[in-house]
């Protein structure tokens, strides 16, 4: 079923209003608004594909609503209306970014074929778009990289939220890309120009959390000789990103709340309040709910943080990823070394898709990273990472890697595993002797050393001292 066409109509007069509920009953979902600063509000929260305006409103008028529109969503399509029709006007609106113009009064068909284009043209640009997006074959969110079901679903509600001038919650494990997260909705955003200030609230000084996000007036403490500004009037414009929000002291999320309500701040030691216009997006690898419970978390604050959850979901959730991720690493840390490291080997790439990672892509990325480093090729052998992803490996990848993969695939690589453990069990017993090894498992020595290549292996390891 067809998702209806989202129409925002705003004007005075309450008969206009009505009219276009009724000419737009089948399609769309009409909200109406009876003057341009309610109209504000209602774009300052929800996302519409089609705004229709009036230009001469009492306070805000129409053209202050297309700005703010175009500021906040540049694809949805602007309508201005006005009973004192001028060409000066017309030619106005059409450089701001408006799709076109009525003239009141107007026939309500032709005022339902203006909307219906401008809805049509909104969809064929988000098509467009979204072909653009697959014709790259881009797998990613800004920094985020992924292509999973779980990922692509958090890419949905990241551009939906940054098209939302609204407090986000992001949650999830550590390590699982939340800075990565707020950053990508903040360069989505119609903020997108000014400060993004993040913020490590368990790393602030319990004794100076209020001054560092606030400001203190000058003596409003030892020390404190001259006045200072805090985190929130540096981000003033821009987006704020609370890390580790329930770390904060119960004192310091009253003032955090207020703040999200009155949208001002009152600097330390200061008896006047100052309006901030900040984007606030805060973050959490506790369960906030039971943290309100627990006494630890104003439930007033969580609601007010609470508007657009968003949960960045742990690696194992999306093991299909990993090889996207370590490719990508891959790349990123060989380009700042300047090695010429081309890829990974096959039984490197298992052992990185077998592993649990419960430090998440952060732990992912510390291995790879690592890998690069010490490698003594170009391509990155299992003897390259970690030695306990080793031991913690599986004989197979977990669930949704092994569905993806051909049966012939699956048998081969519970074959390199088998003969790798071998090899190693081997050797272990001959201490790196690769001629009675040799002897012992029935093969030619130079074919021993041509499987100990192929598994990353070598003799030299299993010798003594």
């Amino acid at each position: 079923m067809t998702a209806p066409v989202r129409v925002l109509v705003v004007d005075d007069k309450e008969n206009i209003l009505k009219l276009f509920e009724k000419i737009l009953s089948e399609g769309y979902a009409v909200t109406t608004a009876s003057d341009g600063a309610r109209a504000l509000s209602l774009l300052a929260t929800g996302e519409f594909d089609v705004v229709v305006t009036d230009i001469r409103m009492p306070g805000a008028g129409g053209f202050e609503v297309l700005d703010a529109v175009k500021a906040r969503s540049p694809s949805t399509e602007v309508v201005m209306m006005t009973g004192y029709a001028t060409v000066g006007d017309a030619v106005r609106a059409m450089k701001l970014g408006a799709y076109d113009y009525l003239e009141k009064p107007f026939d309500p068909d032709a005022a339902a074929l203006t909307v219906a284009r401008a809805a049509e043209r909104r969809r064929l640009r988000d098509e467009a778009a979204s072909l653009r997006r697959e014709l790259q074959g881009i797998h990613a969110f800004h920094n985020l990289v992924g292509k999973s079901g779980r990922m692509r679903d958090v890419y949905r509600l990241l551009e939906q939220a940054a098209g939302l001038d609204i407090t986000v919650l992001l949650g999830g494990e550590t390590g699982t890309g939340k800075e990565l997260a707020a950053r990508a909705i903040h360069h989505h955003s119609s903020r997108r120009e000014r400060r993004f200030v993040a913020v490590n609230c368990g790393a602030l000084p319990p004794d100076l959390v209020e001054s560092e996000l606030f400001g203190h007036a000058r003596g409003a403490f030892t020390g404190a000789s001259t006045a200072r500004s805090g985190l929130f009037e540096e981000a003033e414009g821009g987006t704020i990103f609370l890390d580790e929000i329930g770390e904060l002291p119960l004192p310091t999320q009253v003032k955090l709340n207020r703040v999200l309500q009155e949208r001002e701040i009152r600097r330390v030691g200061d008896s006047a309040a100052s309006k901030v216009d900040v984007r606030v997006v805060a973050a959490t690898h506790r369960d906030l709910r039971a943290e309100v419970r627990a006494g630890r978390f104003r439930e007033d604050l969580f609601y007010r943080l609470n508007v657009f959850p968003v949960r960045l979901p742990p690696l194992r959730e999306r093991a299909e990823d990993v090889p996207l991720l370590a490719a990508h690493f891959l790349a990123k840390h060989a380009r700042a070394m300047r090695r010429e490291i081309t890829g990974f080997d096959p039984e490197a790439l298992r052992l990185l898709a077998c592993s649990t990672w419960p430090g998440n892509v952060r732990e992912l990325e510390n291995a790879v990273e690592r890998a690069v480093a010490i490698a003594s090729g170009p391509v990155l052998l299992p003897r390259d990472l970690p030695v306990e992803l080793s031991s913690a490996a599986s004989v197979l990848p977990p669930g949704p890697v092994l569905a993806a993969l051909p049966y012939r695939e699956v048998l081969e690589q519970a074959q390199d595993r088998v003969s790798r453990e071998y090899l190693v069990a081997l050797l272990s017993e001959f201490q790196g002797n690769v001629t009675r090894a040799a002897a012992r498992a029935g093969v030619e020595r130079e074919s021993l050393h041509r499987l100990l290549k192929r598994h990353g292996l070598r003799s030299d390891d299993f010798k003594p001292g």
